[in-house]
């Protein structure tokens, strides 16, 4: 598939005119909020469509061809041009024809990034909906089949709104999300190369269908991994005495980490511990001589988060030695916390009332999952938004990574139509 140029297809879709787009140049704040919504109105089925297919065929984490495939196939519909980067990634700009969009060097007088991640999850579907995934053990379990349907709906309406669009919109589709690697391939392939603000958005199952968090400051955790690898003694299972069982020394890792929770960290402090695999054992009838384990590790203070290492290895070296085995910590960082620019934050809130009203603006307290978008906000300022898709009289009530998990599909067009009115409002600002 080869990218698209500027001059492929004009932006405007079948029932506009450019009539429309040189009066939408001078529309006040209040009546794009008004043409977004018209347009949102007419495109909401080409959304729940997209979202459908996205979820019918996940991919994992570096491994999003068919997917990207397919989000450039949509630009391509849209005249949009795009570029493939980082493997799997997409980069696509739309240009705004506002007078003032660019200077005679064409270069754009702002210029706004808005992402969308792509990768699913190695989760086996349970839901029996009539979209679930074509691909057994894969599942979009986490929501980014509606992220990149927000965002591609952003784009249409966007593109239907060029003319009133005083700068230049970055779309980022990106790889690798779940794997915590994506945003900083697609950051070394120059998705932020003079970008002055970003947004992204999460369809979030902790809040109710309709509703849109943006507060300012700490919003998501700080995600570090571990790995544990224990060397105890092999011997026949009717012997253990001849032997270290480095099953049951694991075993007992597993509940002595969690001291770092309940006894070793200020219970002000917000902190996880998990162990999300446990291996270990040749066969039934041999006790274990090794055996590893890895995890991850949330906090929300930076001083907590240079603390745990030392804390935790300290906690695996005593378990070891208390059953004369030996253990090998290893910990890897991953991505700091993520922070909403305060700024970023106002106009994210203030997109959300223009299109949907006051009684969308929602809150959330924050949350201990972390997020690699948190790699674009140390390079530019930006918000990450929070869009509720909980609704327990359909049934949508299970948590990110569950194989029940659905979305409420209402809230699809919603987003797509505050991303867009932010892109809007920030290119329009001083």
């Amino acid at each position: 598939m080869k990218a698209s140029s500027l001059n492929e297809r004009p932006c405007f879709q079948e029932g506009s005119s450019l009539s429309e787009g040189r009066d939408e140049a001078s529309c006040s704040a209040a009546q794009t909020g008004g043409r977004i919504r018209e347009i949102g109105a007419r495109i909401e089925p080409h959304i729940v469509g997209m979202r459908r297919r996205f979820h019918q065929h996940p991919e994992l984490s570096g491994h999003e061809a068919w997917t990207a495939d397919a989000v450039c196939a949509e630009l391509d519909s849209l005249g949009v041009p795009w570029r493939r980067v980082a493997g799997n990634g997409v980069i696509a700009t739309i240009v705004g024809t506002a007078p003032d969009a660019c200077d005679s060097q064409g270069t754009p007088r702002r210029r706004v990034a808005l992402r969308a991640d792509m990768d699913a999850l190695p989760v086996t579907e349970k839901t029996d909906a009539p979209y679930a995934s074509h691909v057994p053990g894969v599942m979009h379990a986490c929501g980014h089949d509606g992220h990149m349907a927000m965002l591609l709906g952003a784009a249409r309406i966007l593109c239907e709104l060029r003319a009133t669009l005083r700068g230049e919109v970055r779309l980022i589709f990106q790889p690798s999300e779940e794997v915590s690697i994506g945003s900083q391939l697609m950051i070394d392939a120059g998705a932020l190369d003079g970008v002055d603000a970003i947004y992204g958005a999460h369809i979030w199952s902790d809040l109710d269908a309709g509703l849109f968090s943006c507060e300012p400051g700490q919003r998501m955790a700080h995600t570090d991994w571990f790995r544990i690898d224990i060397e105890g003694v092999s011997a026949h299972g009717s012997m253990p005495h001849k032997g270290v069982d480095a099953i049951v020394v694991g075993a007992e890792m597993v509940t002595a980490l969690q001291v770092l929770v309940s006894r070793d960290v200020s219970p002000f402090e917000p902190v996880v511990v998990t162990v999300g695999e446990f291996h270990g054992g040749e066969a039934r009838n041999i006790m274990a001589g090794s055996a590893y384990l890895t995890g991850t590790v949330r906090t929300w203070s930076e001083r907590l988060r240079a603390e745990v290492p030392d804390r935790l290895e300290r906690i695996v070296g005593k378990t070891a030695r208390a059953f004369g085995a030996h253990a090998a910590f290893t910990f890897e960082p991953g991505n700091a916390g993520l922070a909403n620019d305060p700024a970023c934050a106002e106009c994210a809130r203030q997109a959300v009332v223009e299109v949907l009203g006051e009684e969308a603006v929602g809150s959330y307290e924050g949350t201990l999952s972390g997020e690699d978008f948190s790699e674009y906000l140390r390079f530019v300022p930006g918000v990450f938004v929070f869009v509720g898709c909980r609704n327990p009289q359909a049934g949508i009530v299970h948590p990110q990574h569950s194989g029940h998990y659905d979305v409420d599909e209402s809230v699809l067009i919603k987003g797509a139509m505050v991303a867009a009115q932010f892109a809007v409002d920030f290119l329009g600002g001083d």
